[in-house]
């Protein structure tokens, strides 16, 4: 059985199923370099973010994440550049949508938060033949923000 499962059988539907939204922020430095953590426990890099609690705006998520992932407080503006089809993550079985949203901050963040072990801004293309999807993928994140500007 899959978690998210709604059965609906009883009532002549057919089921229906949850996903967990993962928002993630790609945010950029004045030399084009992208703010990449490792999350505690973690050893590969991804874009700061994490899960969007139950009745949560997505403003509302990006803010929570950055603050605990890098510390950031303060406005932003954002805006969407990458929905992801669903993926199984076996691990807590469940099917996951990631948004990834383009993140400007008014300030940019220099130091990690409580649930980040590093924190650091790279040359996306450095992880372009990387031996980990996850730093894969922000590389073609951060492919995809460039076409953009």
């Amino acid at each position: 059985m899959i978690i998210g499962n709604i059965d609906q059988s009883q009532i002549n539907r057919k089921n229906d199923y949850l996903f967990r939204l993962s928002i993630k922020a790609l945010i950029k430095n004045d030399e084009g370099h992208v703010l990449v953590v490792k999350e505690a426990g973690r050893n590969w890099w991804d874009l700061p973010g994490g899960g969007m609690d139950h009745g949560e705006a997505i403003a509302e998520a990006i803010a929570r994440e950055l603050k605990e992932e890098v510390d950031l407080e303060g406005d932003f503006s954002s805006r969407i550049l990458a929905v992801e089809d669903p993926a199984y993550l076996e691990g807590v079985n469940l099917y996951q949508v990631r948004l990834v949203f383009e993140v400007y901050p008014s300030e940019l963040p220099y130091r990690t938060g409580d649930d980040s072990d590093e924190l650091m801004y790279i040359d996306a293309s450095e992880l372009k033949n990387s031996t980990s999807e996850v730093e894969r993928r922000v590389y073609q994140y951060s492919v995809m923000a460039n076409r953009n500007e």
